[in-house]
């Protein structure tokens, strides 16, 4: 088909049982290819094309931003692990 795709995909990564091992991360993607992500782990965004490290660059100069994504790690991901791993194990 004809036309673009933008996508934005956020996760949760959990490698222990323990809240210590999440990670959230939250990937801007276009056309197939990510363009920019964050990490929690790594606490700003990082550019993989140059419009994403532009992108990356002007996110990571406001605290409010890089704030509400920590804050993600905390509301989304922490709460929701005691379901994951219910629904799992």
């Amino acid at each position: 088909p004809d036309g673009y795709f933008e996508q934005r995909v956020t996760q949760c990564r959990y490698s222990s049982k323990d809240l210590h091992g999440i990670e959230f991360i939250d990937s801007y993607v276009f056309n197939k290819v990510e363009y920019v992500r964050f990490n929690s782990t790594v606490g700003k965004y990082v550019g993989y094309t140059e419009h994403g490290v532009k992108n990356a660059e002007t996110w990571n100069k406001d605290s409010g931003i890089l704030a509400r994504e920590l804050g993600e790690l905390e509301r989304f991901c922490k709460r929701n692990a005691a379901i994951y791993y219910g629904a799992i194990l």
